[in-house]
């Protein structure tokens, strides 16, 4: 059987001695204080700062696409920094090597056995900075820890500590130097968001405030790991109705039949969307799930997975378009479905 060790971040918590899950007014209040201390940084975004919280909250990871200089970095370590916990930083170049993300076994000659040194990977916030700059083989490095929240190195498996999540920011694949990522690497991605630029007052505000300093200098950590394993503890507990289950699965499966697409949304798709409109509701104080949280998260979670055919690219069709008319075509559940209980 293959030795499994704890290297890094937070310590692992014994069930039996882990705090108690908090209510959901608890866990709105302490999302409301992460997501004031992001805005501290990203101005003007609420709707940006929403998704990366229900991502967080749906122990998923975020993609964030757009073009450079609107903040994706900002964003990535803003949240980092919100959730005192170990963050790690992987600038992605395209002489990356999978070893300098996972890390690398080495000889010891005074012990004569070879030692393994944990790559950056290993924390519980990684942010990859411009992940599109490295080649497909390095961006693979990613694919089992994403998923699998593990790091096999040399026929040995090492777990990665919880939380864990993943922070991504890419150029639009449109800009020099960048390489496509893989329909299995962004399907691990569990939202896609893209920032686009400030509005006047928002671009003003920003110069006002942070022109003269660097905003993400002044920020402090307003939860820890402990913290944030509580509130996803609590969000496992969201109930989510079997008409609310039954509309996901019926989004997804319409990707699946659009001539306008080649590869339609995975099975992965249909459970992330259930456990980002299980986040959702927390997010927005319920201990359960309604239709308008499927609906709130299904384009950030849906349009980056899907892969438009060649005839609907050269149409300029886009798949948060293809995302937004299913969504006003799929029948919405009715009737008391927030009050069915298990």
């Amino acid at each position: 059987m293959t030795p499994r060790t704890e290297l890094s971040g937070a310590p692992a918590t014994d069930d039996g001695d882990s705090p108690e899950k908090p209510d959901v007014d608890q866990l709105h209040s302490t999302v409301q204080r992460i997501a004031a201390n992001v805005e501290q940084v990203l101005v003007g975004k609420p709707e940006v700062v929403r998704v990366a919280l229900v991502t967080m909250l749906a122990e998923g990871h975020l993609l964030v696409e757009d073009v450079p200089g609107v903040g994706k970095t900002s964003l990535a370590k803003a949240l980092a920094k919100s959730i005192d916990c170990t963050v790690s930083r992987i600038q992605f170049t395209p002489d990356l090597l999978p070893s300098d993300i996972t890390g690398v076994s080495v000889y010891n000659r005074q012990t004569e056995n070879f030692e393994f040194r944990p790559g950056p990977v290993f924390a519980n916030v990684v942010v990859g900075d411009e992940i599109n700059r490295a080649s497909p083989k390095t961006q693979s490095a990613l694919l089992e820890c994403m998923e699998e929240k593990q790091v096999t190195v040399d026929g040995e498996t090492y777990p990665l500590s919880s939380p864990f999540m993943v922070i991504a920011t890419q150029n639009p694949i449109e800009m020099e130097g960048t390489y496509a990522l893989p329909e299995a690497q962004r399907d691990r991605f569990t939202a896609r968001v893209s920032i686009g630029y400030p509005d006047v007052e928002a671009e003003l505000a920003m110069v006002d405030d942070h022109a003269g300093h660097d905003p993400l200098a002044d920020l402090r950590p307003v939860a820890d790991g402990a913290e944030v394993q509580n509130l996803l503890r609590a969000v496992r507990e969201v109930h989510v109705s079997s008409e609310i289950r039954r509309y996901a699965v019926a989004l997804v499966t319409a990707t699946r039949q659009l001539p306008e697409l080649r590869l339609g949304a995975s099975p992965r798709s249909t459970l992330q969307l259930v456990r980002a409109a299980r986040a959702q509701a927390a997010l927005a104080g319920r201990d359960f799930a309604i239709p308008d949280d499927v609906q709130a998260v299904a384009i950030p979670v849906l349009a980056h997975r899907l892969v438009l055919t060649s005839e609907a690219r050269a149409a300029r069709r886009s798949t948060t378009e293809l995302v937004r008319q299913l969504l006003s075509r799929t029948p919405v559940p009715r009737g008391d479905t927030e009050r069915e209980r298990r």
